[in-house]
């Protein structure tokens, strides 16, 4: 039976159909989002945002000029190194800690320097690899009334690591002259408009007192759903003026991931400083947190690895302790830092000027413990005064590394 002409034209129109839907739909799959992308996972956490990859910037421009930057990955579970690192070239957003809450600074200690080469002399990464086998601690020693004692020597304290004593003592100095690196977060959710205008004066009168052209560097963190990079690291306090000038408030609270990412991308990463250096988090917020990827211990647990003080100041004014508060509590008492609780939002520069007093009245030592294991495990850590009257207080403990 043969096929007429119009039987013929119809299904050569309904093949030519199917061979255009077909080409539509592989130009459609090969034009997905290309900002999409595989991102690593912390153990309760699933992914930031996608980073927007920021143009390089012109020769010449200083880090004080940085613009406004959303770290995206989401923080992945923190390894346990066997080494301690510094690296000069610039981190990547994926790139893995490399810092655990213990570092070797005795001549004993072998060191490891190897250098990746490239065409661009910009691009050459130095990295400095040490055994760790000594532990660093920064601590505040307060009298009966609350003030600081800033006068005692290495004979007035006693050392515990994992509740034995420490085999050596290798340092101890008073800290009133070390430079500071000073990461500023503040919460820029709608749960602190009203009082947002306030705290960002506060702040910026902090930054103006604390920072020290040529020797402290400081960044500026605003979090609402996502940590917001203001401003870099920077000693320029006009610039870091700016940058707590730029915040809007708005959105929800991800202060976990803030904190997380400020330790590990910032002070564990960044902070590239060949001398010793103090590592401190000033936190503005009322603690309330729902929006977060990592969780809370893992922030903590990350704040300890990277060596950083958290000081918190709630923005709670209702009289009350509210949850938020609590959780503020949390981070400074396993930090070694301080919470502050103003009555009213005019008391929040007192809770600025204070911290700034403690930063300058610290002391550090450096010291093996007595049966110190690389096998990633946490490990207390006491620190308690001869002079029953006098209150240590320190970071609760540390991460060893894992060989």
């Amino acid at each position: 039976m043969a096929t007429s002409p119009a039987a013929i034209m119809e299904l050569r129109m309904k093949t030519w159909l199917i061979l255009v839907l077909l080409a539509a739909l592989s130009w459609g799959l090969a034009a997905q989002n290309p900002t999409q992308q595989q991102l690593p996972t912390a153990p309760s956490a699933t992914k930031f945002p996608p980073q927007q990859s920021a143009p390089p910037p012109p020769s010449g421009t200083s880090q004080s000029s940085t613009p406004a930057q959303s770290p995206a990955p989401a923080p992945p579970t923190p390894a346990d190194p066997s080494s301690s690192s510094q690296v000069t070239a610039p981190p990547t957003a994926s790139s893995q800690p490399s810092t655990s809450g213990a570092s070797d600074k005795s001549g004993t200690a072998s060191a490891d320097r190897s250098t990746a080469k490239s065409d661009n002399p910009d691009d050459t990464l130095t990295v400095i690899r040490k055994r760790v086998d000594e532990v660093n601690v920064v601590f505040t020693v307060t009298d009966k009334r609350g003030h600081f004692v800033k006068d005692l020597t290495q004979n007035d304290f006693r050392v515990f690591d994992d509740a034995k004593p420490a085999e050596s003592v290798r340092s101890f100095s008073r800290e009133t002259n070390l430079p500071l690196r000073v990461g500023l977060l503040i919460d820029a959710s709608n749960s602190v408009r009203d009082r947002f205008k306030f705290e960002q004066e506060a702040a910026i009168e902090f930054l103006n007192q604390i920072v020290r052209s040529k020797y402290d560097r400081a960044f500026v963190i605003g979090f609402d759903t996502t940590p917001e990079v203001t401003q870099d690291f920077t000693d320029d306090t006009e610039a870091l003026s700016h940058g707590v000038r730029m915040l809007r408030p708005g959105g929800g609270t991800a202060m976990y991931d803030a904190i997380y990412y400020a330790c590990r991308d910032k002070l564990m990463q960044a902070d590239k400083s060949q001398v010793a250096t103090r590592r401190a988090i000033i936190l503005l917020s009322d603690g309330e947190d729902n929006q977060s990827r990592v969780s809370r211990d893992e922030a903590v647990e990350m704040a300890q690895r990277a060596e950083v003080i958290i000081y918190t100041i709630s923005t709670n004014t209702s009289g009350l302790k509210l949850r938020g508060d609590k959780i503020l509590e949390h981070f400074a008492d396993e930090t070694g830092g301080k919470a502050f609780f103003p009555f009213k939002i005019q008391d929040v520069a007192d809770a600025f000027s204070q911290i700034q007093d403690e930063l300058r009245s610290q002391y550090a030592v450096s010291y093996k413990p007595a049966d110190f294991a690389p096998n990633g495990k946490y490990r207390k850590i006491e620190i308690m005064a001869d002079n029953k009257k006098y209150k240590v207080r320190a970071r609760k403990g540390y991460y060893a590394p894992r060989q």
